[in-house]
């Protein structure tokens, strides 16, 4: 998959369910975590056995303003607002950084403004930031992902991805 996507937390409320999140990301493959206006100790989160912030690339802002992000990376947060675009009709950025706020609030007026996108997951009422954070990393893998047709019942290993097909040799002209 090509890429990259970093995921983080705005006012981290349970350290556990960021533990699960961040283990998670790993699991997914993500390049990098971070957590806003709120600091994680591992050792407050035994969900990630994993120990994912001593594996990846882990940054904390202590505000929005002073998040880094980097270059041509694009924002998204995940709150459940009606004027978020609905997650199955949503394309993921090649260069991407989610962010989730936290378990007893959203995100910021501040973090919103600062989004590039916003979307939500189609539930009647918020989820857990692990398992949100979970089902985002799930549609961009599917999504960007190089996968086969499903299959269509149970038995059936389904089609096998399509193979990649590179061009010609490109050869360039030497300019005196």
């Amino acid at each position: 998959m090509r890429g990259y996507f970093g995921i983080g937390v705005e006012r981290l409320s349970k350290p556990v369910n960021a533990g699960n999140l961040f283990r998670s990301a790993q699991g997914f493959g993500a390049g990098f975590l971070f957590t806003v206006a709120g600091s994680y100790q591992q050792r407050r989160a035994p969900a990630d056995t994993s120990q994912s912030t001593n594996q990846l690339p882990y940054y904390e802002f202590d505000s929005v303003a002073n998040m880094l992000l980097p270059d041509r990376c694009q924002l998204v947060g995940i709150e459940l607002i009606d004027s978020a675009v609905d997650l199955p009709t949503f394309r993921h950025p090649i260069r991407a950084a989610y962010v989730l706020g936290p378990e007893r609030g959203s995100l910021s007026p501040e973090m919103l403004e600062q989004c590039d996108h916003v979307i939500k997951i189609p539930t009647s009422f918020c989820i857990n930031v692990a398992t949100a954070g979970a089902i985002v990393m799930y549609d961009r893998t599917v999504s960007l992902g190089r996968f086969g047709e499903r299959a269509t019942f149970s038995r059936n290993p389904g089609a096998p991805p399509v193979p990649h097909v590179r061009g010609g040799q490109k050869t360039r002209l030497k300019q005196d």
